[in-house]
C-alpha cells in the first residue's frame, strides 16, 4: 500500500492576479513543511502544478521541512496537476451569460466594481458569479478550451502517474483544490458536478490522504490543516 498527500496552495493573490501569493504564504507554507518534519513523514517523491502559487508553496514547504532537519527529494513539476483556467472560463461564458440572464449581468458587473479595491472581501470569497460561471462550464452548456470532462481526464491521467510507487512509499503533491475535490471524487467513486462542493470548502495548504492498493485508492482523511493553529492562517482563499 502507498500513500499520497495531496496538499492545496497557500493563499492566492486578488482576483486579477490570482497565480500569485499572498503574504500568509510563506507562513503557511512553512508551518506545513515543519509538521512533514515534526511527523517524520518521508516522502519518495513530491510533486507540484506548474502553476506559480503550487510551485511556490511546494518550494516553501520543502525548504521548511530540509531546515527542521528532514531531507525531502526536490518538487518535480507536473503541468497535469494544474487548476482548470478559471479566467479563461471567464472569457468564454461571462459575455454568454451577461446576454443571456439580466441578474447575472448585474451581479458581474458590480463583481468588477468592487474588485477595482485591492481590501475588497470579494477578493477572499466566492461571489455568485463565480457559482454561475462554474456551474454552466461544469455542466457544459458553451463551448470552452479545456471543458470539464476533459478537465477531469487530466487529473485523472495525472493520478494513475501515481501508481508507479511502490508499497511502502509516500508521495506528495501541490496541487489546488479543484484537481484534489476531483482525486478524491474518485475515490468515492462520484465524478459529477457535485465533487466541486469538496472543493469550496478547502483550506490553503490543507492536507487530504489516500491510500494506494492494487490500484485502488482509499480516502484516510480530507481538508486536514493540524499545521494551522492561528485561525488567521486558516484561508479559503
Amino acid at each position: 500500500m502507498s500513500s499520497v498527500y495531496l496538499v492545496r496552495h497557500g493563499q492566492a493573490g486578488p482576483r486579477y492576479s490570482y497565480d500569485s501569493l499572498s503574504q500568509l504564504v510563506q507562513r503557511q507554507a512553512s508551518l506545513l513543511g515543519e509538521h512533514f518534519a515534526a511527523q517524520r513523514m518521508q516522502f519518495k517523491a513530491i510533486y507540484s502544478g506548474a502553476l506559480r502559487r503550487q510551485q511556490e508553496t511546494a518550494l516553501a514547504a520543502w525548504q521548511a521541512s530540509r531546515e527542521a532537519g528532514l531531507a525531502q527529494p526536490e518538487p518535480i513539476i507536473d503541468p497535469g496537476w494544474n487548476e482548470f483556467d478559471l479566467d479563461q472560463v471567464y472569457k468564454e461564458l461571462a459575455p454568454i451569460l451577461n446576454a443571456s440572464d439580466p441578474q447575472f449581468r448585474q451581479d458581474y458587473e458590480e463583481m468588477l466594481r468592487l474588485a477595482a479595491d485591492d481590501s475588497s472581501p470579494i477578493h477572499r470569497t466566492w461571489s455568485s458569479c463565480d457559482v454561475a460561471i462554474v456551474r454552466a462550464w461544469v455542466e457544459g452548456r458553451h463551448p470552452s478550451r479545456e471543458p470539464w470532462r476533459a478537465f477531469q481526464e487530466r487529473i485523472g491521467s495525472a493520478w494513475k502517474g501515481l501508481r508507479q510507487h511502490g508499497s511502502g512509499e509516500a508521495v506528495a503533491v501541490f496541487t489546488s483544490a479543484t484537481p484534489i475535490a476531483v482525486g478524491v471524487g474518485m475515490s468515492l467513486g462520484v465524478v459529477d458536478g457535485t465533487i466541486w462542493k469538496l472543493a469550496g470548502v478547502m483550506y490553503n495548504t490543507a492536507i487530504s490522504s489516500l491510500r494506494i492498493k492494487d490500484g485502488e485508492a482509499t480516502l484516510f482523511s480530507f481538508n486536514s490543516v493540524p499545521h494551522l493553529k492561528n485561525a488567521e492562517l486558516r484561508t479559503f482563499r
